[in-house]
């Protein structure tokens, strides 16, 4: 079974057990010293990728989570929920998940869309800590009240 994909070391400090260390107690590695400024969104982008890239490039960016070289990734992101938008919309304005063609019923062509698009938005969503689960990787742990270099020290 592969590893699990290393996270960035801002995650690793935000969830970690004392400044500069990870939940584990180690010392994390600075990563290189990008601008930390959210990208530009692309002109072109459709407006339901628009929508939700101003929807969570604010929260990311709050969390100093962007650079500018995020913009493909985050892109991706947009555009993977359009599709997975317009394909809903699309099944909805037929009104059934099951679709008529010349060998009768069968399921409607927009369900593989959502489904693809569905996965794949979880995995960039997971990239930017937007799923419940990254979240709780992301979020921000209680201060540290004890001197020992040892994470694992119980409270006396």
């Amino acid at each position: 079974m592969p590893s699990p994909k290393p996270r960035p070391a801002g995650l690793k400090l935000v969830e970690g057990s004392r400044p500069g260390r990870d939940s584990g107690g180690r010392k994390v590695v600075e990563p290189p010293a990008f601008k930390r400024v959210p990208p530009e969104a692309p002109e072109w982008l459709p407006a339901e990728a628009r929508a939700e890239w101003e929807r969570v490039v604010p929260e990311l960016a709050r969390l100093d989570l962007l650079k500018p070289v995020d913009r493909s990734a985050l892109t991706a992101y947009c555009l993977t929920w359009d599709r997975l938008v317009q394909a809903q919309r699309q099944m909805d304005e037929d009104g059934s998940v099951l679709a008529t063609n010349s060998q009768g019923r069968v399921r409607h062509p927009a369900v593989a869309v959502i489904e693809a698009a569905s996965k794949e938005l979880r995995a960039w969503a997971g990239e930017f800590g937007l799923t419940p689960s990254a979240e709780s990787r992301v979020g921000r742990q209680g201060d540290d009240d004890g001197d020992s270099t040892n994470p694992f020290a119980g409270s006396g």
